[in-house]
């Protein structure tokens, strides 16, 4: 999978890269809103949202498996004047010395999990990094609709509330729509969680 992604990088053509931070990360930040913290971006790509994190006081780690999309992010962040650790790492088998994180997004990465299995041990991963009451973005493909054009991976609200309800309480599961660069906006799902206490 990692050089499906670094094919479409060096290419230009990841059609996911915009060059913008999301809109639905600053939605939900400025609205809920979640407090400068510790914060953990999975699958940070080349540095956009990760940059206004850090941007927005945030303490920012950002990790991805492409070392092209780092590498720009690295540029990215030091044009930008801001801090943030950026490297290299695989979201399924990290083990951040900098957790625990009070905030962790990934736009577009628990999507590309096919497995019902694997995706739970995403959730789980995830977990293990965050702090007490730790919140969870996820930006993620949505099954509803019929889409024509390509485009993220799809899934369910159910897949999606298997895989996180043992780790995580669902704040909010709402419509929207990633920003891309294809013909048309794919459907998403923009979901909130919040870390459940180990019982």
């Amino acid at each position: 999978m990692a050089n499906r992604f670094e094919e479409s990088y060096r290419a230009g053509s990841a059609p996911w890269d915009v060059g913008k931070p999301d809109f639905n990360l600053i939605h939900t930040v400025t609205s809920v809103p979640i407090q400068p913290c510790k914060a953990l971006e999975i699958g940070c790509g080349t540095g956009d949202n990760a940059i206004w994190l850090a941007q927005q006081k945030f303490d920012v780690v950002g990790i991805d498996f492409v070392e092209m999309a780092i590498e720009q992010a690295r540029a990215k962040a030091q044009q930008a004047g801001v801090s943030c650790a950026l490297r290299v790492d695989d979201a399924l088998r990290a083990d951040l010395p900098e957790a625990p994180f009070g905030f962790a997004f990934d736009r577009g990465c628990f999507h590309t999990i096919d497995s019902a299995e694997e995706r739970a041990r995403f959730a789980r991963q995830v977990h293990r990094h965050l702090g007490e009451n730790g919140l969870w973005l996820s930006l993620i493909g949505s099954a509803d609709g019929n889409r024509q054009s390509p485009g993220p991976p799809k899934r369910s609200a159910g897949e999606i509330t298997a895989a996180v309800e043992p780790c995580f309480e669902i704040l909010s599961l709402v419509t929207s729509h990633f920003e891309t660069r294809l013909p048309e906006a794919p459907k998403a799902w923009v979901c909130l969680m919040r870390k459940r206490k180990a019982e």
